[in-house]
C-alpha cells in the first residue's frame, strides 16, 4: 500500500472514532485521532464531550512513549488556543511527534491555520486535506455554526409517492417502513435538538427519542403560540429526555406552571418564529437541529432561512385526498421558476423507501 492510500485508510479510522462522540460534543466538533509508528497503530482517541480531553490528547496518552517520532492523524486541525482545555499543538510538540496528517483546516477564521503554523515552526511535517470531503461532511453542523453563528437546520419528512404526509383524517402512522424509521432514530441521536409544533404534539403524541438505537436523546423542542396542548403527552416525561417549550409572552400561565412543575423549561418570546428559536438554541451551544414538524411550521422555517438541509423519505404508496397535508405549506411562490432548488443531492434506497438528501 502506498503512502497516500495508507493515509486515507487511517483518516477513515479517525472519522470512525470521531463518530463515537455523535450527539455529545456540541458546540465542539467531532474529532478522532490515530497515532502510527512504522505503519502500525500505536494509539487512538476521540473527543467524547465538550469540556473533556481532545482526541489528540487521549491518543497521546494511549500511545505513551511510542508517540515519539510517530505520525499523528487527526480529522480537524489541532487547536492552538486555551479554551476549556490547553492547546493540542503544545502536547504534540512536547510528545516529540515527527509528522501530523490533518483532514481539514479549522473553519473558525480566528483559529484557521494557526495550529498548522505552530507545528511547522516546531519542525513537525504537516500534511493537510486527506479525506477532506468526508471530514467536512462529518462536521457540517460544527462548520455551519462557526461560520454563521447559528445551528444547522435539517428538515426531515416522510411522504407518499403522491406527496402526502398523512391521510385526510390526519392519520400518519406509518408512512415509511421500519428501516427508514430506524435511520431517523439514528439521525436524532446525531442531532442536538429536534423541533415540532403544537399540532404534532396534539395529533401524533411523539416521543422524539432515539428509541435505543444507541447514542443520546436530543433536546426535544416544542413551538406553540397558544400552549393549547394536552396535559398528558410523551414529551412531558423528562426522565427520558429533556423538553424545552417556546411560546409567546403571557400565554396560558396556568399550563406554563404545570410544565415547570414537571421539569420542563418554558421560554417566552415576543415573537415566536423559527429564527428567534434558532437564536436561543445557538446560545444554548447547540450545533444541529432536526425539524420534524408539520407543513405550516416547515414553511415558516424555510422562509426564515433556518433550514439548510432536506431529508425526504419517499414511500411507494398512494393515499390521495384533496385536503391531505403535504410536507411543506404555503411559501408564497407563484411560478415554477421561483421553486427552491435542492443541490448536492444523494439518493439512497432503504428497503422499499427512497431517501433524497440535499441542501437548499
Amino acid at each position: 500500500m502506498n503512502q497516500l492510500d495508507f493515509d486515507r485508510k487511517i483518516m477513515q479510522r479517525c472519522l470512525q472514532l470521531a463518530q463515537q462522540g455523535l450527539g455529545q460534543t456540541s458546540p465542539n466538533p467531532l474529532v478522532g485521532s490515530v497515532i502510527v509508528q512504522n505503519w502500525k497503530i500505536v494509539g487512538e482517541g476521540f473527543h467524547p464531550k465538550a469540556g473533556s480531553s481532545h482526541a489528540e490528547i487521549l491518543a497521546l496518552q494511549n500511545a505513551q512513549e511510542k508517540a515519539k517520532e510517530a505520525t499523528v492523524y487527526v480529522n480537524l486541525e489541532p487547536c492552538n488556543h486555551y479554551g476549556r482545555t490547553p492547546p493540542c499543538t503544545e502536547a504534540l510538540i512536547k510528545a516529540g511527534v515527527k509528522k501530523v496528517v490533518i483532514g481539514m483546516v479549522d473553519p473558525n477564521p480566528l483559529v484557521s491555520g494557526k495550529g498548522i503554523e505552530k507545528l511547522k515552526q516546531s519542525g513537525i511535517e504537516v500534511v493537510i486535506g486527506v479525506e477532506e470531503a468526508a471530514c467536512r461532511q462529518l462536521n457540517e453542523a460544527f462548520i455551519h455554526r462557526v461560520l454563521y453563528q447559528k445551528p444547522l437546520g435539517i428538515l426531515k419528512y416522510a411522504m407518499t409517492l403522491d406527496g402526502k404526509i398523512a391521510a385526510t383524517t390526519g392519520h400518519s402512522t406509518w408512512v415509511t417502513g421500519k428501516s427508514s424509521r430506524r435511520l431517523v432514530h439514528q439521525v436524532r441521536a446525531a442531532c442536538d435538538a429536534v423541533v415540532v409544533g403544537g399540532n404534532t404534539v396534539r395529533q401524533d403524541n411523539p416521543n422524539l427519542t432515539t428509541h435505543q438505537v444507541g447514542g443520546s436523546n436530543p433536546l426535544r423542542v416544542v413551538m406553540s403560540r397558544s400552549l393549547d396542548l394536552p396535559l398528558q403527552a410523551n414529551l412531558w416525561q423528562t426522565d427520558i429526555a429533556p423538553t424545552l417549550v417556546f411560546t409567546e409572552i403571557n400565554s396560558n400561565p396556568m399550563f406554563q406552571e404545570k410544565l415547570s412543575h414537571q421539569g420542563i423549561e418554558v421560554i417566552e418570546l415576543t415573537s415566536l418564529t423559527p429564527l428567534e428559536v434558532m437564536k436561543v438554541l445557538y446560545q444554548k451551544e447547540i450545533s444541529s437541529v432536526l425539524w420534524e414538524c408539520g407543513e405550516t411550521l416547515a414553511a415558516h422555517a424555510i422562509a426564515d432561512g433556518v433550514i439548510q438541509k432536506i431529508m425526504a423519505f419517499i414511500a411507494p404508496k398512494i393515499i390521495g385526498g384533496l385536503t391531505s397535508p403535504s410536507p411543506i405549506g404555503e411559501l408564497g411562490l407563484k411560478q415554477m421558476t421561483e421553486a427552491l432548488e435542492i443541490q448536492k443531492i444523494t439518493l439512497s434506497q432503504i428497503d422499499q423507501d427512497i431517501l433524497v438528501e440535499g441542501y437548499l
